[in-house]
């Protein structure tokens, strides 16, 4: 059964939409505020195409006995291992990290 096409022109008035206060926005059992879990359940779209999330699939060769402890840490060991890689990234973007089987010199002491 093919997905039913939600990609219409919106009918909504945006310009008084935009213009309601936070005070104006009646949050009843109808029209509950919205929540964390409820966000999680949502598509992204940009004119209607649904956004990549930015993951991409790669075959990428991990040594034997790294791959076995992320492994027994349960399930999920991909996303930990991504998040590991994201952290590394994070923190190589406020500094460089060196290259492999390079060796950092201290400066000189100024005299």
């Amino acid at each position: 059964m093919k997905a039913k096409n939600t990609s219409i022109k919106s009918q909504t008035d945006w310009a008084r939409v935009s213009a309601l206060r936070d005070e104006d926005i009646i949050i009843d059992d109808d029209s509950p505020e919205m929540t964390a879990e409820m966000w999680a359940g949502g598509v992204w779209r940009r004119g209607g195409v649904p956004l990549k999330l930015g993951k991409t699939l790669v075959s990428l060769r991990i040594d034997t006995e790294v791959l076995e402890w992320f492994r027994a840490q349960g399930p999920g060991y991909q996303s930990r291992i991504n998040a590991l890689l994201r952290a590394y990234h994070n923190a190589s973007r406020v500094q460089p990290a060196p290259a492999c089987g390079t060796i950092r010199k201290r400066p000189k002491p100024k005299r």
